[in-house]
């Protein structure tokens, strides 16, 4: 059955209550700045089937939901009306044919207008952040090393090293030290082609070109490139076919002397299930670390973010040095963390007309500060989960369906991903490298069976309790 939402049928309106519920959800799941630039261009366009089809205005922005967005989405329309089953995400055919032909192969062009670098936004590789420059990165012992090695590997003469691979806890400044090495090649040399992607990005066009038999495009693309900087290679763990191929334009572009810039979550030693080839070749040239921030650094990075939102405000706010003293002291996981709770505090006195102290920030960020006080990891929940069902951690992590493991999997999936910050993916890959598509069904199967009994709900919160409280 095809349903088109432009007739005038009872259906239509529960479809759009129905979407209307949903985006409030992504809008609270995210937050304004990813609801505003990404998901309000979906539009519901009509429902096929268990279909719902939605049209977005270009390629790149129906391609950057679908690799980010997508599982969120479906998870909550599911939650919302369980008679739907997928989204499809067309793009409007009107507006492409405003805009004209569309270059799939996108690189960071220079306007010969002005000095200022910007990029194009397409459909196949990441756009560069404008904020993330070596101008903006602010420095300390935690970090000085990859800096300087990042600094150094964009200067236009003779490189010392190569690769160059930056690996860190998340929130620390990879991805801004990444960014930073391409704006600055750009200024160096408008001509140089710099492609920057993650390596899920990576992962998908690799596939994408497998299922359209065309990898030669693939090849010619990424190896006739002057810069490859990839983000986040640890998602490539477990794909042997992407980390083959990676590994033969990894060497083209050594062999050609051009630059390559990785970064990871990890030391090369430690990508686990990668080749030995691999992860030799990334230790070749040099490997900097960036290490969690220390105070003085932390302090630091509040001061120059407490000068940029001073300027956004046109001097109206006031933070004090206790305020950036109290956060810098109480929050310690990223920098991420970091500059969002004192971006935070500020939203919040601004629009409640407060004066910015220390008691207004405990009031604000009272569950971030509780959560900061301990870090719980999915080690430490599938070992909790384990010993309440009295199965070994093993069995959560084995391919075993019966039930006495299964259901402990499932509720220790769901666990993880309500208590973690981690994403699908990730938590799939810490339970024997399943497909994210099985955590979001853990997820609803728990929060169904809550609904249905009593004594499961008290399962999981006890469970709670137990990994929270430890």
């Amino acid at each position: 059955m095809i349903q088109d939402l432009n007739s005038q049928q009872p259906l239509v309106s529960d479809i759009k209550t129905t979407w209307y519920s949903v985006l409030k959800k992504l809008n609270k799941e995210y937050g304004n700045e990813i609801y505003n630039s990404w998901l309000k261009n979906l539009k519901v366009k009509m429902l096929e089937n268990e279909t719902l089809v939605f049209s977005v205005p270009s390629k790149f922005i129906r391609d950057w939901i679908t690799a980010h967005y997508v599982d969120k989405i479906i998870f909550y329309i599911e939650e919302e009306n369980s008679n739907i089953k997928r989204v499809k995400i067309i793009v409007d055919a009107m507006l492409v044919a405003d805009q004209g032909s569309v270059n799939n192969d996108i690189f960071i062009e220079k306007n010969r207008k002005s000095k200022a670098v910007s990029y194009t936004q397409q459909s196949d590789d990441w756009p560069l952040d404008e904020r993330f420059t070596f101008e903006k990165f602010v420095v300390g012992h935690p970090n000085e090393l990859a800096y300087a090695s990042a600094k150094r590997m964009a200067q236009p003469e003779k490189f010392d090293f190569n690769p160059l691979f930056i690996y860190g806890g998340v929130g620390l400044g990879k991805t801004h030290l990444m960014h930073s090495i391409a704006w600055e090649i750009k200024n160096h040399n408008e001509n140089a082609k710099v492609l920057y992607l993650s390596a899920e990005r990576f992962m998908f066009q690799f596939i994408k070109s497998l299922r359209q038999k065309d990898t030669m495009s693939f090849k010619q693309k990424f190896r006739s490139v002057d810069v490859l900087i990839i983000d986040d290679i640890q998602f490539m763990m477990g794909k042997s076919s992407t980390q083959e191929e990676f590994f033969h334009t990894f060497n083209s572009l050594l062999d050609l002397n051009k630059k390559v810039i990785i970064s990871s979550d990890r030391a090369p030693s430690d990508l686990d299930s990668f080749d030995d080839r691999i992860k030799s070749r990334l230790s070749w040239g040099l490997v900097a670390d960036i290490l969690p921030a220390n105070f003085e650094l932390r302090h630091e990075i509040l001061k120059k973010k407490a000068h940029e939102l001073s300027l956004k405000y046109e001097n109206k706010i006031n933070i004090a040095e206790d305020v950036v003293v109290f956060l810098a002291k109480t929050i310690a996981n990223n920098v991420r963390e970091l500059e969002g709770a004192l971006n935070k505090v500020v939203t919040f006195a601004n629009l409640m007309n407060r004066a910015i102290d220390v008691e207004l920030a405990q009031t604000v960020l009272k569950d971030l500060l509780r959560s900061s006080n301990r870090r719980i990891t999915i080690d430490e929940i599938q070992s909790k989960v384990a010993n309440y069902f009295n199965i070994k951690v093993e069995d959560i992590m084995s391919a075993k369906r019966i039930r006495s493991f299964a259901r402990p999997r499932q509720i220790a999936m769901y666990l993880s991903k309500k208590l973690t910050s981690r994403s699908l993916p990730e938590i799939g890959r810490k339970f024997g490298g399943r497909d994210h598509t099985t955590v979001i069904h853990a997820v609803k199967k728990v929060e169904q069976l809550k609904t249905e009994s009593n004594k499961f709900d008290e399962d999981i919160n006890v469970l709670t309790q137990i990994v929270t409280s430890s």
